[in-house]
This record gives structure tokens, sequence and C-alpha cells, in this order.
């Protein structure tokens, strides 16, 4: 279906309660003034309520920001004013990916990555981006990359010279030397003169460093990986390779200029120790036991999972093919389904939980196949999406500005032609997409 693009004076006549949506009662059999545009459907997911409103009319100001949601069957809107009308479908708003990786292609593995420049790596970042917009996320944090390529491609979005969501970057990660997040695949001659890579650190000192470095460029988040991970050579997921002092020393920085910290940490003591640090979120979480289950729910500052429980049916069918080495093909069949259960029993004891893919494990523009094992796992599809919208925007402090369909928050919109709650793979291939009230697929 095409979109119905109109500019002009128009009268809506479909129904809903504009209250519940918490519109101005002046807005209803009025002229609308100084609204840029108006956005129109059958049906929007009100994620914050858990409730489906029917026929929505949403006013956009020039700012991209919502500034009313009304009643459409009542409220008219003047000359000058352009309507985008998505028809029969469903509104949601704009999804979070907590965890991706931009300048990460999936499909190149292993040692394969040394047939290509360093700077081809933020040159796929663009494809990537504009990918995972084009699959309804409109919002990504990516936790770590290489020569500050997410921080580079935030500004060319931001600037206009590239499409893509907004992005929560976090410039380098954090770790140890010979850990997950250091170099671990070469020998020392190719390593750098000093022997270590930027953002690894083994003092509080020097990780205190790391966080105020990262910040300096353009950070604005911190990633750390406290324990082994499966796509590094010489570790192992269940490894604590960062100790309580350093992470604590990491929270302790980053907190105090008003950064949040993400803890990539598979194993049982990495999860327990990086929540008693004070970390924000941990990401993965595979081989949580039930003592990190209960840290997660009973800590007094919110902390938050983010477990990619989808992304092992790409590795364990394409890996190979891709050059992933076989040790790490390995380690990813032996966790996943651990992670799997381990999804479940965390999300049944009441951990809050976010959306997180991986993305550049697989393929971005794949994320969206993410939904449909969270609900075999346990969801229902509305915390499934609230996973993707309200929590991943709580969890990031964003609530002012994504996350909802909501005033005075950007108009970051999906549409689907059915049902999500009946059908959550609705949300595997989208059919519009809006940032700021502006249409960037389904034209």
């Amino acid at each position: 279906m095409r979109y119905r693009v109109k500019s002009g004076s128009f009268l809506r006549r479909v129904g809903f309660a504009a209250a519940a949506l918490g519109a101005t009662g002046a807005m209803a059999q009025e002229d609308v003034a100084g609204q840029q545009t108006v956005i129109t459907a059958a049906h929007m997911l009100d994620v914050q309520s858990g409730k489906t409103i029917d026929y929505p009319a949403i006013f956009v100001g020039a700012d991209g920001r919502i500034t009313n949601i009304a009643d459409a069957r009542t409220v008219r809107w003047g000359e000058g004013v352009k309507h985008i009308d998505l028809g029969d479908r469903t509104l949601l708003p704009g999804l979070i990916d907590m965890h991706v990786h931009l300048d990460g292609p999936a499909d190149i593995g292993g040692y394969r990555g040394l047939e290509f420049t360093d700077s081809f790596w933020g040159m796929t970042a663009v494809k990537n981006a504009r990918d995972m917009l084009d699959a309804g996320f409109t919002t990504v944090r990516n936790v770590g990359s290489d020569n500050r390529n997410d921080i580079g491609l935030k500004q060319a979005i931001d600037a206009g010279y590239a499409v893509g969501p907004r992005i929560v970057p976090a410039g380098y990660a954090l770790g140890a030397t010979g850990g997950h997040c250091d170099s671990t695949f070469l020998p020392p001659s190719l390593e750098k003169a000093d022997g270590k890579e930027e953002g690894i650190g083994d003092t509080p000192d020097e990780l205190r460093y790391q966080v105020r470095r990262q910040r300096k460029y353009g950070a604005e988040v911190i990633k750390v990986c406290a324990t082994g991970g499966v796509f590094s050579r010489n570790t192992e997921p269940g490894q604590l390779q960062v100790p309580e002092n350093e992470l604590r020393a990491i929270a302790d920085e980053a907190h105090q200029w008003g950064l949040r910290v993400a803890a990539h940490a598979h194993g049982a003591a990495g999860i327990r120790t990086a929540i008693a640090a004070g970390i924000d979120t941990i990401e993965h979480a595979s081989l949580v036991d039930d003592e990190g289950i209960r840290m997660a729910v009973t800590r007094k500052r919110p902390v938050w999972f983010g477990m990619d429980i989808y992304n092992t049916e790409y590795t364990q069918a394409e890996g190979a093919k891709n050059g992933v080495l076989e040790d790490n093909l390995r380690k990813d069949r032996e966790i996943a389904q651990i992670q799997r259960d381990n999804f479940r029993k965390a999300h049944r004891a009441g951990v809050r939980m976010v959306f997180a893919s991986d993305a550049g494990v697989m393929p971005h523009g794949d994320v969206g196949k993410q939904f449909r094992v969270m609900v075999e796992y346990g969801m229902t599809p509305m915390q499934a999406i609230q996973a993707a919208t309200k929590n991943a925007a709580e969890a990031l402090g964003r609530e002012g500005d994504v996350g909802a369909i909501a005033v005075g928050r950007y108009a970051d919109i999906v549409a689907v032609d059915g049902d999500p709650l009946a059908n959550i793979r609705e949300l595997e291939s989208v059919d519009a997409v809006l940032k700021g009230g502006v249409l960037v697929k389904g034209e």
C-alpha cells in the first residue's frame, strides 16, 4: 500500500477516547493552529498503559516532537498542515535496540576481517544503520566500536549526511588485558607498541581514565566486558575478567559524569559482581544463577537485563560459511539454550528486561526476529514490545524523548499491517517508519 500524504484542511470521521491519550480538551472540534504534521491510522499501541487506542491523530511540531494526540473524529486542522494517513495499520513507538554493533557486518567472521582496511568498518556502519531504521528501530545503543565509528556515524546522521536511527554511542569498550574486549586474535608482533589497546585497563585508576577518555570523545554510555565472551579468542564466557573494585570504579566514574554503564557478562560470578558494583545493564546474562536474579530484582538502583536470545539461530546456520572459528561456534552452542531458559526464569522472577539483539553477530535488518523468541520464552507480545520501547527508554534515562507515542516525545513511529499483539511476527517486517514525524520508510 502507498501511504497518503496530504496537506490542507481535512476532517476525519473516526473515533476514540482522546482523554485516554492525555489530549487537551480544547482540541476537540476546533482548528488546530501551529501544527506542522498530523499522523493518522486505525490503531495505536499505548505502551505506557498497555492498551490499544483506535483512530489516533498525532500532531507533530517543527522540532519533530509530538505536540498533541487527539480524537481524529472531532479535531480539524487548517491549511498548510501535512497529513500522513497510514490507513488501517497499527502504530507503535519507534523500537529501541539496546545492544548493537553497527560497524560489524554479520557475514564477515574470524580472520576474514583482516582482508579489509581499517576504514572499511565505518563505511559498512552506514548501511547497517539504515537497515536498522528500516526494520523499525529508531533508536539504538551501540555498545563498542573501533575507531569510534559509532560516534562518527551519530554525528553524520545528526548533521544530515547519512540516514539512520538515533545512536547512543559508547566509543571503545573497556576491559582487561587479554579479556573479551581486548584484541585476542593477533600475535604480539602485530599489537600496539605500548602493549595496550584503546579502552583497556588493569587498575581502578586506569579504568577511571578510560571512562573519562571515552566521554571526552563523544561516548554517551560506557561499555565494559566483565567476563569472557563467545566471539573472542582465548576467553570463556563464564570467566570473571574484571574484579568488583575495578567495575565499581567504572560505574562510580561514569555515574559522576551522568553516564550509564553496560556490562558484557555471560558468567554467573561476573553478573553478580557487576550488579554489586552498580552497573546499570547486564548484557547477555547467559549463565545467570538464582542469586544473580535475586540481586537484579532487589537492588535499590534499577538494573536491567538485555538478553540476545535470537542470534544463535543465525550464527549456527551461517557462521562457518562467514568465517567464524569453530571454537567460537562451540561456545555459542554451549550457552544458547541455557541463555534462553534463563531468560524465561529471569522474566518470571521480575527482572527488568530490555530488548538487546547483538546486531552485528546477526544481520542488522533481521533484529525484529527476536520478538518471536522473547514471546516463546515467556513474555506476552505487549511485554516484548515494552522491552523495546518503554523499558529501554527508562534504562537509557530517555523517558522524555523516546520509547512511547506521547506528548513531548519524538514522533518516532512504526506502522504494521496487522495486530502485533495477536501476531508478534508482524514486527519482523514493518510497513512504515517515521523518525521525528518524517516518513523514512513506506513512501
